[in-house]
């Protein structure tokens, strides 16, 4: 291959300073193509080999090296530091997951009500309803239940499906059927 026939040498102008155009439409294909191949996303990697021209042209001391070479050198770091970077936003998305998102205030409200409605229905059921279905969402065994209540191990269980049966028909005569 002799320097006239290589593709960069049709780039390099009179000045010794290469064409930014012609450089982005000879290499810009292939510098997002081997950006892709890291970074594992096209639509990304395409930003990438951009910012990476975008560079290359504010660097006046890239244009009398090898163009070619420090593009796809570049592009390569470049795909690194995004990998990095997302490695870090990863990291840092699992440590404050346990915080989740904030409810936004119509979320709030319809909790709040639902809670005030369950409120309702506990007042309107008997006593020992209202206990044992209490009891059960704190996480209580039946065993637990059964001391507390000073009722039989065996019959905790049918004392709580009457009880949640008693509030599935107190909720729904006041309020209807529950929203899912």
């Amino acid at each position: 291959m002799t320097p006239e026939s290589h593709p960069l040498a049709e780039v390099i102008a009179p000045t010794g300073s290469p064409d930014a155009g012609q450089l982005f439409h000879l290499y810009y294909a292939r510098i997002a193509r081997v950006i892709a191949r890291i970074v594992n996303d096209p639509s990304r990697a395409e930003e990438l080999a951009a910012d990476v021209f975008w560079k290359f042209m504010r660097n006046p001391r890239a244009h009398h090296m090898n163009p070619a070479g420090w593009l796809y050198r570049a592009g390569i770091r470049r795909a690194v530091d995004e990998l990095r970077r997302q490695q870090r936003r990863d990291r840092i998305e699992r440590l404050f997951s346990f915080l989740g998102t904030a409810p936004s205030p119509e979320q709030l409200h319809s909790e709040a009500q639902d809670q005030q409605q369950v409120r309702h229905v506990l007042a309107a059921l008997k006593q020992r309803d209202s206990e044992l279905l209490i009891l059960r969402s704190e996480g209580m065994s039946y065993e637990e239940t059964a001391e507390i209540l000073g009722v039989s191990d065996t019959s905790v269980g049918t004392l709580l499906r009457r009880a949640q049966n008693a509030f599935r028909k107190e909720y729904i005569k006041r309020y209807g059927q529950p929203r899912l």
